[in-house]
C-alpha cells in the first residue's frame, strides 16, 4: 500500500509539473540541468570529498565555460542536489545561472565550502523524482531539460528505477549517467559489476541520453568535464564510453538487481544500512 501510494504521488507530481510548465519565468536558458550527485555511506569520506572538488573543478573547467558561451543564448541554468535514500535530498545549488567564467568561478567556491556526509541506501528512483520536480519549476525557459545522474551502485529502496525513469521522460526530460564502478566503498558487496550497463538499461533515456563511467576515482574530474561539455553543447559522444548499440539489442536485463542484491545480503549486516 505504501510503495502504491508513492507511485502515484509521484506520477501525480510529474503530471501537475507540465502543467506548470507555463509559469517559468521568460528568460531564456540553453539547458536546464539539475546535477543529482550520490553521498550513499557505500562511499568513504575521502571519496565524497573527490567526488565534490570533481564537480567544482569541472563547472569553473575553462572547457565548460567555453561550451557555454558558444550557445545560442550563452547562458544556462544549473541546480545541484546530494541523494541517497529516498527521503534524503540536500540542495548544494539552487537554480543558478552560469553566463560566465565568474559566475562559474563563484559556484565552484560555493561548492568546495560545504560538506558532503553520507546518508544510508541508494534510491536512484528517489533522485529522479527530486530532480524531476525541480526541472518543472525551474524559473527559466530551457531549449533542454536534462538530469545529470551519478551513482555508484543500482537502486535498492524507493519506487523501480524505471518507473521513475519513465514518469521523467514523457515529460520531455533527458537522464545522463555518470556510473561510477569504482567497487572500492564500504559498501561494495551491494554494487554490480557492470552498473554502466544497468545505468544504460535502467536509469538514462530521453533525446541524445548517454552515460559516461568512471573506473577509478583518478578519472573523475575529467569524466564530469567532458559529460558537462557534452551536455551543454547538446552533443552524445562519438567514442566511447556512449551508449553501445549491443547494449540496448541485448536480452531483457533485470532492473531490480539493486532491490534482490539488498535483500539477499542485509541480514548480513544486521541493521546497518551501508547503501
Amino acid at each position: 500500500m505504501a510503495s502504491q501510494l508513492l507511485r502515484m504521488m509521484f506520477l501525480a507530481a510529474a503530471v501537475l509539473g507540465v502543467g506548470q510548465g507555463a509559469a517559468r519565468g521568460d528568460e531564456p536558458v540553453d539547458i536546464a540541468l539539475v546535477l543529482a550527485v550520490d553521498v550513499s555511506l557505500s562511499m568513504s569520506q575521502e571519496e565524497l570529498q573527490i567526488q565534490r572538488e570533481g564537480y567544482a573543478a569541472a563547472i569553473s573547467s575553462p572547457e565548460v565555460v567555453r561550451a557555454i558561451e558558444r550557445g545560442l543564448y550563452g547562458r544556462i541554468a544549473v541546480a545541484m542536489f546530494e541523494w541517497a535514500n529516498d527521503t534524503h535530498s540536500r540542495e548544494l545549488l539552487g537554480w543558478t545561472l552560469i553566463a560566465s567564467a565568474a559566475d562559474a568561478e563563484r559556484v565552484a567556491q560555493s561548492l568546495r565550502a560545504n560538506y558532503s556526509a553520507g546518508q544510508r541506501r541508494t534510491s536512484i528512483s528517489g533522485a529522479i523524482g527530486r530532480a524531476t520536480t525541480l526541472l518543472e519549476s525551474v524559473p527559466y525557459e530551457p531549449l533542454r531539460r536534462v538530469i545529470d545522474i551519478s551513482g555508484d551502485g543500482p537502486n535498492n529502496q524507493g519506487l523501480p528505477v524505471t518507473e521513475a525513469r519513465d514518469a521523467a521522460l514523457a515529460t520531455g526530460i533527458t537522464i545522463n549517467g555518470l556510473p561510477l564502478m569504482t567497487l572500492s566503498g564500504p559498501g561494495a558487496a551491494f554494487g554490480i559489476d557492470d552498473l554502466d550497463r544497468y545505468y544504460v538499461r535502467c536509469v538514462i533515456g530521453g533525446p541524445g541520453a548517454f552515460m559516461v563511467p568512471v573506473d577509478d576515482w583518478g578519472q573523475f574530474a575529467e569524466a564530469v568535464r567532458r559529460k558537462l561539455v557534452l551536455e551543454i553543447g547538446g552533443l552524445t559522444p562519438a567514442q566511447p564510453p556512449v551508449v553501445p548499440a549491443q547494449l540496448i539489442l541485448e536480452e531483457p536485463y533485470d532492473c531490480l538487481i539493486g532491490e534482490k542484491i539488498w535483500r539477499q545480503r542485509m541480514w548480513q549486516f544486521d541493521d546497518f544500512d551501508l547503501q
